[in-house]
């Protein structure tokens, strides 16, 4: 019987064995790191995490996502009251 692959790491063994690490996230899948027990990083390779996460094509367009806003009387809801500011206190 074969011994299941270790997917766990502990933080510093992971920092002496990272070589290691990212193989086996690229041949055995996603590999997590812990730090006192607890779960903080997985490390997988970067065709699973483009699986998850689709890169997007070309530069954020501030403008095409702003006319995409679902709400289009968005833009009449947000006003200035006449008259001059209030006074604040800030003490």
């Amino acid at each position: 019987m074969k011994a299941a692959k270790k997917s766990e790491w502990q933080l510093q063994t992971a920092k002496n064995r990272f070589s290691e690490v990212v193989n086996r996230a690229i041949t055995d899948g996603a590999q997590t790191i812990t730090r006192h027990g607890k779960p903080v990083v997985v490390v997988m390779s970067q065709e699973e995490f483009r699986k998850l996460a689709p890169a997007k094509e070309g530069k954020f367009d501030l403008l095409a996502h702003l006319l995409a806003c679902p709400d289009k009387t968005l833009h009449k809801r947000i006003f200035r009251t006449p008259g001059v500011p209030r006074d604040v206190d800030f003490s």
